[in-house]
Formats: C-alpha cells, structure tokens, sequence
C-alpha cells in the first residue's frame, strides 16, 4: 500500500481504519522518513533556535538520510520553549495563526504553542482516530469534561468528536452535580475526563442514589494524568463500561497522540504517521532499543506553526510492537519521571512553584516537602512547611498556612493541605534536596 498520497489535516468522514492505521511497518518507517526530513528542514529554515541549536551540535537538516539519523540532532527541552517566550518558537508568521494555547510554567512563563489552519485539522485527524480507536462512532454524544482555554484538553477533544461526526456537549470541568445531571437527561454513550475526576462524578452518582451501571456511558477517555489498571477495574466495575488511556501534551499537539485501543486495551498505540517517538536514556541521552524503558522523546512530522524536534518529555515509559494497529508502536502506561513534575488531578505541578509561594511569605525558612498520599481514590498533597523560629508560635501558624493553601488554590490551581512545623524539623539533605515523597500505593 503506498501511502504518499496520505495527507496531513485531511477533513471529513474518518472510516473505520484509515490508510496510516491499516499500513504496514515498512509503510510506516517509509512515511516517516519522507516526513521527518520535511520537518526537520522545516523548523530549521524557520525559527532561530533550532538553526542556532543545529549549527552548535554540527548537524544540519541534509544530514538527515534514515530514521537513525535523527539521533544526531539535539534535544529540545521545557527550558528552550520558556526561554523563547512567547512566539519565537513558531515557523510561520504570527498572522498565519488560527489558534494559541498555553499550559502552567512555573515561574510565570507558560509554554506557548500555535496552530495553523492545517495543524487544526491534524489534530481534529489524530484526535478523531484516538476517538475511534477507543470505540467511538459517528453520530454518538461525547460528555467532554476536560478543561476548554487554554488548555489543550478540552478543545482538542472537542475537534475530533465533530471531525467524526459525533455530537459535543462541552461541559468543561467542574459543577460535579450538574455533571451527573446532564449525563442522566442527555444520556451520552462517551466521556472524556482526567480519570480523577471520574471517581468525583461516581461519588456523585451515589450520592444521588443513582446506580452508575444504568447510566447510558459505554465508552471513558481517560488522560491528563497517570492512573493505574486498578483505577480503570473500578471505573469499568462500577459505570459498566469500557475505560482506555489517552495521551497527550501541548507541546507536541495537545490530546490525540497516543490511543488505546478498545480490542486489546494493551498500551497506547502513537500515531507515528504525525509523532516520531524515541526513548532515552535520561542520563546520557542515549537512544534505547525497543523494550526498554527509559524516557519519551517526540519529534513532530507534519506541524507547521509549532515544529517540535526531540523534545524530552520526562515521562518514563518503554515503546512495544503494534498490536490492534500492527504498523504503529505502542507506548506502555507512564511510570513516572525523570524530572520533579508532580501531576496531580491533571495539573502538572512543579516544587518550585511550591517554593516561590513559601518564600514570599515572612514565616517559613524554605525548607518543605512535598508528601503525596491517597484517600480512598484521591490523590492529595499535603505540604510540609518550616517555620522560621523568629515566627514560630508553637501552635502550627494555622491562620497563615491556610492563606497560603489559598494562594496556591487560586494561581497552580491545585487543592493542597498546607501544614507549618516547628523550626529544625524537617530533615536536611547533604546533596539535592529531596523534595517530594510519593507515599500512594502502586499498581
């Protein structure tokens, strides 16, 4: 099957397998070099750093000849993308732009992504597959609860769904007892939330007397977070319905990268037609067979606003064989990271924004940590803070630590329980501070 005539962002009905997913690994590779070297002169012709950071490592885009060759081409970190705040990392002019996302930074920066016409109409492609590829169909109703703005989740969810004909209702997040209420009048086959916040709206159901198994949900599309199979054996148990894995992130495209598939829910299987995947050692860079685990690296193929090249995730995950989609690899569930990023309920959650709220205030010394626990399903933090002695008054600083729980409330956005402890508490680290103690149970 030859598939160069596949074209990037095509519109309108999706069919039950489209060319990509039918092809054969061969097919795919063959693509996939056509399109990286695309990419590659792409992002190099067009914005300043890659030519910069090209030209340092001693490669440039005509070095490029097979998909091996992408490993002498140079990472690209979180740091590139805030450094080049806000648009000097899009290849086309700023007036080509149909649309502009942003997710959290943690010093006030957000990373900044942009789309072109076509590069809506990409993701609406990958997006409407990840849809099918989990058991959508034309004509069903999507609840999509993800956040709509600036958030990728919402909106890219929301493109797909149309893109294969479904019909949206885009409640966004929040408003846990209309939630239930809506799924009861509207009764749509499909939801799409942060796996979390599903177990809220089971609570929800209960709590209304309603039996979850007789609601009309056949189908949950689960991301935004990590989340383990126990968690998808209650949501499946408890809504009688299936439960798959979504993957995705802004800087890449936003949702729709990755999908598990309804046939064998065994690993989510990227769309290696736009996303070229690599896993990496995350201490020496080096590329690793397929198999082992290490960290997630995605080079873009086919976006123009917002070429992305190596970009190093710090999720830790192992690629594996195709299996429901034979031609395209499968990443294995995200274990963790490779960095200090916390993902907490859907929000990505670094301990430095901890620290930068800590130290604005004139009690606590700086010295805290971050202790991650679970209450039945739910994920919480509690922050551990020390207190100065100049400040301490011995009875937990109750008035000023719950300021600061609301401050980080109303700006990360995260629910946190914020405790002060006495001066000479908390334990000192002789190299890198330990920060954050991740006491949930696994599996």
């Amino acid at each position: 099957m030859a598939l160069t005539n596949l074209q990037p962002g095509s519109s309108g009905y999706i069919p039950e397998l489209d060319d990509a997913e039918r092809a054969s690994r061969d097919e795919i590779m063959a693509l996939q070099t056509r399109r990286l070297a695309w990419s590659l002169a792409h992002a190099y012709g067009n914005v300043a750093h890659y030519k910069k950071a090209f030209d340092a490592a001693g490669v440039h885009p005509s070095d490029f000849k097979q998909l091996s060759d992408l490993a002498r081409f140079p990472f690209t970190a979180k740091s590139d993308l805030r450094d080049n705040y806000p648009f000097n990392m899009f290849a086309v002019p700023r007036e080509k732009l149909v649309r502009i996302h942003a997710s959290s930074g943690t010093t006030g920066k957000p990373i900044v992504v942009g789309y072109t016409r076509a590069d809506i109409a990409t993701w609406s492609t990958v997006m409407a597959r990840s849809l099918r590829a989990a058991g959508g169909r034309t004509g069903m109703i999507i609840h999509n609860a993800y956040g709509y703005g600036l958030f990728t989740g919402g909106l890219g969810v929301h493109y797909g769904a149309e893109q294969l004909g479904c019909t949206v209702v885009p409640i966004s997040g929040g408003m846990t007892e209309r939630q239930v209420q809506l799924i009861n009048d509207f009764r749509p086959d499909i939801i799409t939330v942060t796996p979390s916040y599903m177990l809220a709206i089971l609570d929800e159901f209960r709590r209304q007397g309603l039996d979850p198994r007789q609601s009309s949900l056949k189908i949950g599309i689960f991301g935004a977070e990590p989340w383990t199979n126990a968690m998808r054996a209650e949501i499946e148990a408890s809504f009688d319905m299936d439960a798959t894995d979504i993957y995705g992130l802004s800087e890449v495209i936003g949702p729709g990268v990755a999908q598990e598939c309804i046939e064998t829910k065994d690993g989510l299987h990227i769309w290696e037609d736009h996303f070229y995947p690599e896993v990496i050692d995350p201490e020496t860079g080096a590329v690793l067979p397929d198999g082992q685990s290490g960290e997630l690296v995605f080079t873009s193929l086919t976006k123009e606003a917002f070429p992305i090249v190596r970009y190093r995730t710090r999720d830790l995950t192992r690629l594996l064989p195709g299996t429901a989609r034979p031609g395209m690899r499968r990443m294995e569930k995200v274990t963790g990271r490779s960095d200090d990023m916390i993902i907490l309920r859907g929000v990505n959650l670094f301990p430095t924004q901890i620290e930068e709220v800590l130290l604005a205030t004139d009690w606590c010394g700086g010295h805290f940590i971050l202790e991650l626990t679970r209450d039945g399903r739910m994920d919480q933090l509690t922050i551990l803070a020390e207190a100065r002695a100049e400040s301490w008054d011995g009875n937990g600083l109750t008035v000023h630590a719950e300021q600061v729980a609301h401050h980080i409330k109303s700006t990360i956005g995260i629910t946190a329980h914020v405790k002060a402890v006495a001066p000479d508490t908390l334990e000192r680290s002789l190299g890198k501070a330990k920060r954050v103690y991740d006491r949930r149970p696994k599996g």
